[in-house]
C-alpha cells in the first residue's frame, strides 16, 4: 500500500512492507524521497520519523541539485556525446539511405537523410543508445544470475527521469535507465547487481547491504562515481 507524507514542499512516498524497521532513502539523481515502513506502523509515527530526518534529507537533496548537468544537446557537427564513459565527437553525414550510427576512433558517425530535423537526429541516437544497453545486459545478467543464485525473468530498458533502475520483486523483473549507456560500464554493472540483489531482498536493509558487500565489495565507490557524473539536462522533478 502506497501513502504519501507532505511536509511543505517535500513529498515522501511511503511503501508498507513486511519488515521490522523503517528505511528512508533519497534517490539520485532527482532527490526523490521514499520510506519503506512496517505494515503495522501508523502514518503519524512515520511522519514524526521523517520530520526528525529533515535536515539530512535536505542536505542530500541540495547535493543532488548541485550536481553537474550536461549542456542541452543540439545534435550538431562536433558536439560531444558519450558511450560507456568515453567522449565522442558527433559527425553528421547526409545521404539518401537509411539512418545508421557507427563509431570511428573518437567520432560518432551519424548517417542521416538530408534535411532531417534535430528531433529526428535525437530520436535516432536515443534508439541507438537503447540498443547498446539491450546488447550489454544479457551478458551481465547471466554472469550475476549464477553468482547470486537468482533468476531475472525479464528486463526492460527505458528512459527514466527519476531513477537509474528499478526492480519488481514478485515478478522477477528489472528495469534500467538508457542514460546508463553514457556512463562507465562499471556503473552499469553496479546497477545490474543492485537491482538483482533486490530480487533477493526488496528493501535496503542490513541484509541487502550485506549481500552487496559480499558480492560487489566496491559498490559504494562505484555508486558515488555514478552519482557524481553529470546527468542529463532536464527539468528534474523532486
Amino acid at each position: 500500500m502506497l501513502d504519501q507524507i507532505k511536509l511543505g514542499e517535500l513529498t515522501c512516498d511511503v511503501l508498507r512492507k513486511d519488515i521490522k524497521n523503517v528505511h528512508l532513502s533519497v534517490h539520485p539523481p532527482t532527490g526523490r524521497v521514499t520510506v519503506a515502513a512496517p505494515e503495522h506502523m501508523k502514518l503519524d509515527t512515520i511522519r514524526v520519523y521523517v520530520i526528525s530526518k529533515l535536515g539530512w534529507i535536505q542536505a542530500q537533496q541540495r547535493k543532488m541539485a548541485e550536481q553537474d548537468r550536461e549542456t542541452p544537446r543540439e545534435y550538431l557537427e562536433r558536439e560531444s556525446h558519450y558511450l560507456w564513459g568515453k567522449r565522442y565527437l558527433l559527425s553528421i553525414i547526409e545521404a539518401e539511405r537509411p539512418p545508421e550510427i557507427t563509431l570511428s576512433h573518437q567520432k560518432l558517425l551519424l548517417r542521416i537523410r538530408p534535411g532531417s530535423s534535430q528531433a529526428k537526429r535525437e530520436a535516432i541516437l536515443e534508439e541507438w543508445y537503447r540498443e547498446q544497453l539491450k546488447a550489454e545486459l544479457p551478458k551481465l545478467i547471466k554472469k550475476w544470475e549464477s553468482r547470486l543464485e537468482v533468476e531475472v525473468k525479464k528486463f526492460y530498458v527505458r528512459r527514466m527521469k527519476t531513477k537509474w533502475g528499478s526492480c519488481t520483486h514478485h515478478r522477477g523483473t528489472i528495469r534500467l535507465n538508457t542514460e546508463l549507456t553514457k556512463k562507465p560500464k562499471s556503473c552499469l554493472e553496479y546497477l545490474v547487481v543492485h537491482e538483482m540483489v533486490h530480487l533477493l531482498e526488496p528493501t535496503h536493509n542490513e541484509r541487502f547491504v550485506g549481500l552487496m558487500d559480499r558480492h560487489l565489495p566496491n559498490w559504494r565507490h562505484t555508486r558515488n562515481v555514478l552519482n557524481d557524473l553529470p546527468v542529463r539536462h532536464e527539468a528534474w522533478r523532486y
